[in-house]
């Protein structure tokens, strides 16, 4: 039990490592892309972070462990939202962008009611829905683009000025050290947890959407707390809703074209799958009530006592 405790830590660590890293090299890839913020926090910084969820992910899918590869994208969509945002929020406002209403939250809510119908029809992630995921994640990617170019010549945030003068070996480097040691940090994670699991007498679809899920937010809480104390506020938003997108469109996307999930714990789609939805919702109306445009420190600690409860009452099923 020590030795499980001890390889969940340096899974954490390792995680918060190489989710660091990936930041740093992706911010730098921004200059050379010429993309906005909001962009590179939707697209290269939200793979990066959703990184070890895919990698946790695809392990636990060809160990027959489908509940954890479920769970662990449902419970990390939630954490990404109550925890991390929640969080971010209490630390300072957000300021919410028109994109967030107008496309990159529709988008969000869209694949997760798609996750929700496709399990609920036959209880099975099919590889051609996989791939289906996959393809509405790349027109997304495209459209999104699209869309910041436009829209480029009116947004003049700052950047680590540090970062723009990055040599492109410097770039590769920390990918590839971002990359290893998310690697193995899930997998110290998740041997750590299924020995937890098995001796604490957890189902898997519990120890999955509660500490796996927790671990593998890691990266993009702490993405988004220093995005935040810094003030980059369009990385810490576009980071949690691209991250979101990225882990039903890509994450289980890719694992259910390498081996398709089945639903096995029940409690996933009875009760996990509806706190998704619920969390991905109720942004909208925070969003515009009682302060507009604005997520501050009241409604970062609603959110926050919202994932607690959540937390809580897993356990107490």
């Amino acid at each position: 039990m020590i030795t499980s405790i001890f390889y969940v830590i340096i899974g954490l660590i390792l995680l918060v490592v190489g989710g660091e890293f990936l930041v740093r090299s992706s911010v730098a890839l921004s200059f050379r892309l010429k993309l906005s913020r909001m962009v590179i926090g939707l697209t290269v910084v939200s793979f990066a972070t959703s990184a070890p969820e895919l990698l946790v992910s695809i392990q636990a899918a060809l160990d027959g462990l489908s509940d954890i590869s479920l769970g662990n994208v449902i419970g990390s969509n939630i954490a990404n939202i109550g925890l991390v945002l929640g969080i971010t929020a209490i630390i300072g406002p957000l300021a919410i962008d028109k994109d967030f209403y107008k496309f990159n939250w529709p988008v969000m809510v869209l694949l997760s009611f798609a996750l929700y119908l496709v399990l609920e029809n036959d209880g099975v992630l099919t590889r051609i829905e996989g791939m289906v995921l996959l393809l509405s994640l790349l027109v997304y990617l495209v459209i999104l683009i699209r869309r910041a170019r436009k829209a480029s010549t009116v947004e003049v945030e700052e950047v680590d000025d540090s970062l723009e003068k990055t040599s492109n070996f410097k770039i590769v480097i920390w990918l590839l050290i971002g990359g290893s040691t998310l690697y193995f940090g899930s997998e110290l994670l998740v041997k750590g947890a299924e020995t937890i699991a098995f001796n604490m007498g957890i189902s898997e679809g519990v120890i999955a959407v509660t500490l796996i899920a927790v671990g593998t937010s890691v990266p993009e809480l702490a993405a988004s707390v220093i995005a935040a104390l810094k003030q980059e506020k369009a990385i810490s938003l576009g980071n949690l809703i691209g991250s979101n997108i990225f882990n039903i469109a890509s994450v289980l996307g890719i694992t259910s074209l390498i081996q398709p999930i089945a639903v096995k714990d029940e409690t996933l789609m009875n009760v996990n799958i509806y706190w998704m939805l619920g969390f991905a919702m109720v942004l909208l109306p925070l969003a515009f009530v009682p302060k507009r445009m604005v997520l501050g420190r009241t409604k970062g600690i609603l959110i926050f006592g919202a994932y607690c409860v959540f937390i809580a009452l897993v356990f107490l099923k």
